[in-house]
């Protein structure tokens, strides 16, 4: 009798490591007008986090997926005791590198771990867990946000941001990439930067209601910089693209179509 022909396996699904790829982040996403928009928006939500905080002593920070460490120098150089934890070890070298040229690596920590080893690695509680554009990459988000949520101390707050999954279905359907939509946004081949598992943000509600955790604020990233019908705008005009930015982004309905959401959170009373 003909063997039977095996069928090819399905790939298991896995979470993302950018070592491969860390030096397409500074030129196709930090380097970026979609990553200066990101960065701008970020600082201004954790200043406004950092004066909901108690800051008569340095607060202990966590970032989870940290990268290149943008946003925990900024913090490092507040005074706060920042700790930078990521799975990509070229990632965080090059997060090393710039903290001791800043001057700042006497008050920061790094660790080469995923966001899965936190429990493990009993690094006590933190007063602000952040936690960036990783979401998307994990498999088992649910339990990534109970290892988030439990890095916090009771007053602490969780500064979340997520790939908005509708934001991706509205700006391709204005791009007029009807089968991808209606393929449910997926494709054979990955790209690169593609996020692995774009979150609905009714499902992202429902796992921070089952943690017990309040939501203080929500901004749209990128609220209206991926809908340009003439992207060189993005670049001559980035000043007054990023001040429309920052004045609408927290409000509905832009809250909710920005590429990315994000959300600020601390535990219910």
């Amino acid at each position: 009798m003909p063997k039977k022909k095996q069928q090819p396996k399905s790939a298991t699904p896995h979470d993302r490591n950018f070592c491969d790829i860390a030096s397409k982040f500074k030129n196709n996403i930090y380097g970026t007008t979609k990553g200066k928009i990101r960065e701008a928006v970020l600082q201004r939500d954790l200043n406004e986090i950092l004066s909901k905080l108690n800051q008569s002593a340095p607060l202990r920070i966590l970032d989870v997926g940290g990268g290149q460490g943008q946003l925990a120098l900024y913090l490092a150089n507040q005074g706060h005791q920042v700790t930078l934890i990521d799975i990509s070890e070229q990632m965080l070298s090059l997060a090393k590198e710039r903290s001791i040229d800043a001057n700042l690596s006497k008050t920061m920590t790094f660790i080469h771990a995923p966001l899965q080893a936190i429990p493990k690695l009993n690094l006590g509680q933190f007063d602000l867990v952040m936690c960036h554009a990783v979401l998307e990459w994990v498999v088992e988000q649910p339990e990534a946000l109970g290892i988030l949520h439990a890095s916090l101390k009771p007053n602490g707050i969780l500064s979340l941001m997520y790939f908005n999954k509708s934001a991706q279905r509205l700006a391709n359907m204005v791009y007029g990439n009807f089968d991808y939509v209606a393929n449910g946004l997926k494709v054979k081949q990955k790209v690169g930067l593609s996020p692995n598992q774009p979150l609905e943000s009714e499902h992202v509600d429902q796992w921070l209601q089952e943690l017990n955790l309040n939501q203080i604020s929500k901004t749209g990233v990128r609220c209206f910089h991926d809908y340009l019908r003439d992207l060189d705008k993005a670049e001559s005009q980035f000043d007054e693209l990023l001040a429309m930015e920052l004045k609408y982004n927290q409000i509905e309905p832009y809250a909710s179509i920005g590429r990315y959401t994000h959300l600020v959170l601390n535990h219910k009373n």
